[in-house]
This record gives structure tokens, C-alpha cells and sequence, in this order.
């Protein structure tokens, strides 16, 4: 029966459907994500007869061009993995040399998590980056440089060679301070901004195209140190110095919320194209809050100090792993253009975060306040 045939047929696959039939023998069952389900109706006993065409969702070809250093690195690996785990061929090219000291350092030291899910690992310049890859064609090229003069031999390249969609990491960083947090995409942002040039750049001699821009994140592997700086000073019972009332508000980010945003682009290029996203998680923090949190993190008390820099001589921006001021962002577009819902669940990844912290013995490490 036509009941029975689409029960196991499409066992286990989470999918709607839309069912009709006429007399015409036109197809009338369409099914979404990329299942194809016709059917065709049998002038024989009056009966339906099913036929079920699947096809997957569309595997890309991708090159992650990534930096080998700051925040932005570990953006690079979870997408990778991500990428992999949904199917696609990955290669991630990270700048300088795989002998380095920091290859040594996390997320690099944990590369082979690449290549046993199947991806291809490479060292190199990024400006000989068509000599790197030695000719192989890709479909789709993400990076996360800094500056034009670093970005641009990349976009060229794959210009040239027929890439198909073209993903850039920029900042939150690049928008200018507004009365009116949190920022969203279409805020005015600094033209002398770095990642600036570069979004101008790609708009310009790319067809397909989707800019992406983080802020503060966390995640296994992150080579950042903020959440460490809180850490620290609770571990060793000194108390914690935040600059004025604390409630400044901010957003720190899982990672996996950044690479999934990521990968729906991916999946999705016409719907992404063209677009900036903000590439944020949908809840913000406050200053105290961090510190609050990972407070319960540690499962230590926490003791917070609030001061005025400009009364004692102190360079806050020196003086703390966050910025000073309100620095908020929110990913509207990704939601309502993507279809992208965050899981960022910031008690639990400051968990996860300590749990390295001790893991490195850094909590044993003798420390100047």
C-alpha cells in the first residue's frame, strides 16, 4: 500500500509532506531538503504507486585558508570538522609552517582530528596559494585574514579558477560605537578598518559571496586568553578588578554556533549570497556576569572588585581581556535568512573551558598579580 511503501521508504527521515493526486499522471509529492518523492498514479485497480527518488543535499569541494593566530584560528578547525561531518571534502591551509612552535598550541595540536574525519591539512603562504593546492578545484573558499594586502591574493585565486562562492571572517570589531546597542548588520562601520577593505574588495569581484562577522568566542581548542584570566584569579583567591559598574554588556560566542552559521552558508549559497551576517550568539553578557559565571564554573567563590582606571592610573584596556565599553552584536540575519538558531549555553562552555585550564595545570602555575 501507499502507507506502507512510504513508512519504509522513509523511515527514520525527519522531513514534511505534501500529498495530491489527479488524474492528469502529473507529479504530485514534493518532499523538502533535497528528498525527491514522485508519485505517479496506476490507472490499473484504481492503486497509487510510489516512486521515491533521494538525492543528498549537495557535497561542496571547500578550502579554509586559515590564520595561525588569534581568535579567529579556532573558527577555521570547527568548521572543518563540521564540514566533514556533513559530508563535504575539506582542506585547511594555515599560514606559516607545520615545524613551527605554534603548531604546537592548540587548535593546530589537534589537527589530526582533521585528517582522521577525512580532511587534508596544509602549511603554506597564502599569496602561493594556487601552488599549494597544486591545481585542485574547490567549490567554495572561506578566510579569515586581516587586511586586503593579505586577503586579496587569495580572492584573486579563486576568482581565477572558477570557485563558485567566496566566505570572509571580519569583526564586529570594524563597527562604530552607537547609543543604541547591540550592533546588527547594516550598522555603520569604520572605513579605515581593516576587514573593511577587504568586504568592499570581495562584493566587487565576486558573484556569490557572505561576510561573517564574530566576536568574543570560547570552545575546546581556543587559543585566546580571556576566560583564563578570570580563571586565574579565582583559583589563587585574589579578587577580581572589573572597571566601572560591571554591567557593560558583551557576547561570547561557542564556537560551534560560528561554524554551524558557517555551514548553512555553505548549504545554502543563493539564500546566502551577498549577505552579512553577524556571527554572534543571541544572548549578551555582562562584564560581572563573566566573571559570575565563571565563578560557578570553577565552583569557587569570586570576589569583585569595581574601580575607576582614570582615578588609580590604570590602562583598562590593558588591564582586562574584554573591551571597556558596551560591545554587543546580535546575528539577525543569520536567523532570519539562514534559518539559524544559536545553542550557545555559556555556564556549560565555561565548564568545558575550565576543564582544560586544569587539564594544562595551569591552575598550579605560579602566577604575578
Amino acid at each position: 500500500s501507499l502507507e506502507s511503501l512510504s513508512r519504509s521508504r522513509l523511515k527514520n527521515k525527519k522531513h514534511s509532506i505534501s500529498l495530491s493526486s489527479s488524474l492528469d499522471l502529473e507529479p504530485s509529492l514534493e518532499l523538502e531538503d533535497s528528498l525527491a518523492v514522485i508519485v505517479r498514479p496506476s490507472l490499473d485497480l484504481d492503486l497509487f504507486s510510489l516512486t521515491v527518488e533521494a538525492s543528498v543535499a549537495e557535497k561542496k569541494k571547500v578550502l579554509i585558508v586559515n590564520t595561525n593566530s588569534g581568535g579567529h584560528a579556532i573558527i577555521g578547525f570547527y568548521f572543518a570538522k563540521e564540514l566533514l561531518g556533513s559530508g563535504h571534502e575539506v582542506t585547511i591551509l594555515t599560514v606559516g609552517e607545520e615545524s613551527s612552535e605554534k603548531m604546537k598550541k592548540p587548535p593546530f595540536n589537534r589537527f589530526s582530528e582533521i585528517v582522521s574525519a577525512g580532511g587534508k591539512t596544509l602549511w603554506g603562504d597564502p599569496a602561493e596559494v594556487g601552488k599549494i593546492v597544486a591545481g585542485t578545484a574547490f567549490d567554495v573558499v572561506l578566510n579569515n585574514g586581516k587586511d586586503l594586502d593579505t586577503v586579496k591574493p587569495v580572492i584573486d585565486w579563486a576568482r581565477s579558477c572558477g570557485v563558485k562562492q567566496f566566505l570572509f571572517i571580519s569583526s564586529v570589531g570594524i563597527y562604530k560605537q552607537i547609543n543604541e546597542p547591540p550592533h546588527v548588520e547594516g550598522d555603520v562601520v569604520k572605513a579605515e578598518a581593516g576587514h573593511v577593505g577587504v568586504e568592499k574588495y570581495i562584493a566587487e569581484i565576486f558573484g556569490s559571496w557572505a561576510i561573517f562577522r564574530p566576536q568574543y568566542m570560547t570552545g575546546s581548542g581556543n587559543n585566546k586568553d580571556c576566560e583564563e584570566w578570570f580563571f586565574d584569579h579565582i583559583v589563587w583567591n585574589r579578587p577580581v578588578p572589573i572597571h566601572g559598574s560591571g554591567m557593560q554588556l558583551t557576547n561570547i560566542s561557542h564556537v560551534r554556533d560560528l561554524s554551524s552559521m558557517l555551514t548553512l552558508a555553505v548549504e545554502k549559497p543563493d539564500v546566502a549570497s551577498g549577505k552579512i551576517f553577524n556571527c554572534v550568539s543571541d544572548r549578551a553578557v555582562t562584564l560581572d556576569g563573566i566573571a559570575k559565571l565563571c565563578s560557578q564554573a570553577a565552583g569557587q567563590p569570586i570576589e569583585i572588585v569595581h574601580y575607576d582606571p582614570k582615578a588609580i592610573g590604570v590602562d583598562a584596556k590593558k588591564a582586562f581581556p574584554f573591551r571597556t565599553m558596551h560591545f554587543y552584536a546580535e546575528p539577525r540575519a543569520a536567523k532570519d535568512i539562514l534559518g539559524w538558531q544559536s545553542t550557545t549555553n555559556l555556564t556549560e562552555d565555561l565548564k568545558e573551558r575550565f576543564a582544560e585550564y586544569v587539564k594544562i595545570r595551569r591552575d598550579k602555575k605560579p602566577l604575578k598579580f
